[in-house]
């Protein structure tokens, strides 16, 4: 028990000797409460895996599919209580009248969420939402209020415009041009709003950051960049293992304490007017990281950064624990799983402990108030490691009309010719 292990019974004189009777009154209820809390939320167990749903395999795959680089991925996920079932008509129910029709009986087997025909993409962790693709990273953050509300569900909303924002990057991003992730998030948001208007009528607000993994032409060579996007207090992190420091990271956007921008009912926030665009020039293997505040309510940048260090050198190394949470997939696959799962776990230990020191902890006593302890919250980490689509060559750049002059030789190791994109041919050197 909490209390037991920071205060044992054969040490209760030397305590009541040395701290106050009220100092103990307070940690003893403290400890009491926060057993209480842990004993509610135990039925919520962690999963881990290494992408969510992509696109659906009877259609062509996405423009992005063809980008000369690749996010290699895991993700980690703990909430603090069992996620809610989507409501309808985003899951169906089976009937219960033996007049009805059985015409739902197979979609009410499916246990997956659909909206306007579709499967909904990534996962639901608790109020959160996320989703991992090669191309691109997502954590959205509802806010579990709404569980009070009549007709509140903060996460339908935040997967719902996760799901919306993935669809339009697929349909939208090429090489043709830069993305334009705000517009991307804008019409997402707006498309969550019919989907949960009248007859459905369903309310929430969500935070919402991603990451979009893009390319650009720099001195002659395709160089990785990252397009990210943030509303509110979720984060994205850059973290560069070669120079063993973080080259980015979002800043969270706040009204007050506690409440952070968000898109949703009532809210006056909009993605056009209020998310946060930063283009990152990325090198291979580094590490983005799309997290929740379960994570930077918990964690500050230099705990993060030291566990990612640490868990990358004890696979490399080969002094990791068990890692069968991965299955039966290539061993360079689990990579960033293990890494992603080390973090949720340091998140944790933080969130369950009733007198650690913490991020959330330093930013209510600046606003005056009591709270002691890390934050009991759904904790999701999604990680990417940068990699080149073809691992050990590099990208010169040729023009497509001096295409025929470059030889037969070397015709045979050009890779892909991205149509308009630059107007130029890739030949790996």
């Amino acid at each position: 028990m909490v209390f037991n292990l920071f205060f044992p019974p054969q040490c209760s004189s030397f305590f009541s000797s040395s701290i106050s009777p009220s100092i103990l009154s307070y940690r003893r209820q403290a400890a009491c409460l926060f057993r209480r809390t842990l004993v509610r939320y135990r039925a919520a167990a962690p999963t881990y895996g290494i992408t969510t749903d992509t696109a659906d395999s009877h259609r062509d795959p996405p423009p992005l599919s063809n980008f000369p680089f690749r996010f290699e991925t895991g993700y980690a996920l703990c909430p603090k209580r069992p996620s809610r079932p989507f409501p309808p008509p985003f899951l169906s129910i089976p009937s219960t009248s033996f007049s009805d029709p059985l015409t739902t009986h197979f979609r009410s087997q499916d246990k997956r969420p659909w909206v306007n025909g579709e499967l909904v993409r990534g996962l639901t962790n608790g109020d959160d939402a996320v989703l991992v693709s090669e191309n691109y990273l997502g954590v959205n953050d509802g806010v579990g209020a709404w569980a009070a509300k009549p007709q509140g569900h903060a996460a339908l909303w935040s997967r719902l415009i996760l799901h919306f924002w993935a669809l339009e990057v697929e349909r939208n991003v090429t090489g043709d041009s830069a993305p334009d992730p705000v517009s991307l998030l804008q019409r997402a948001y707006e498309h969550t709003i019919e989907a949960t208007s009248y007859p459905n009528h369903w309310l929430g607000t969500t935070t919402s950051a991603t990451a979009l993994l893009h390319y650009t032409l720099n001195d002659g060579f395709l160089a990785p960049t990252l397009y990210v996007t943030n509303l509110g207090d979720c984060q994205v992190m850059v973290v560069r293992p070669r120079e063993q420091r973080v080259v980015f990271k979002t800043e969270g956007q706040w009204h007050w304490f506690d409440c952070p921008m968000q898109l949703g009912t009532n809210s006056v926030d909009t993605p056009r007017e209020h998310a946060v665009l930063t283009r990152v020039e990325l090198e291979e293997r580094d590490i983005v990281m799309a997290v929740s505040d379960g994570v930077v309510d918990n964690l500050w940048e230099h705990e993060v950064l030291k566990v990612v260090l640490d868990s990358l050198e004890e696979w490399e190394s080969g002094k990791r624990a068990d890692d069968s949470f991965a299955g039966n997939t290539p061993d360079g696959d689990r990579r960033m799983v293990y890494v992603a799962r080390r973090l949720l776990q340091a998140a944790k230990v933080i969130a369950q402990d009733p007198f650690a020191e913490s991020p959330y902890m330093e930013k209510a006593i600046e606003e005056g108030l009591a709270i002691e302890g890390g934050k009991m919250d759904d904790i999701s980490v999604i990680i990417g490691m940068c990699q080149d689509m073809i691992p050990g060559q590099s990208r010169t750049l040729v023009p497509v009309f001096d295409f025929e002059s470059i030889g037969a030789n070397k015709q045979s190791r050009v890779s892909r010719i991205f149509g308009n994109e630059f107007g130029i041919s890739i030949l790996l050197t």
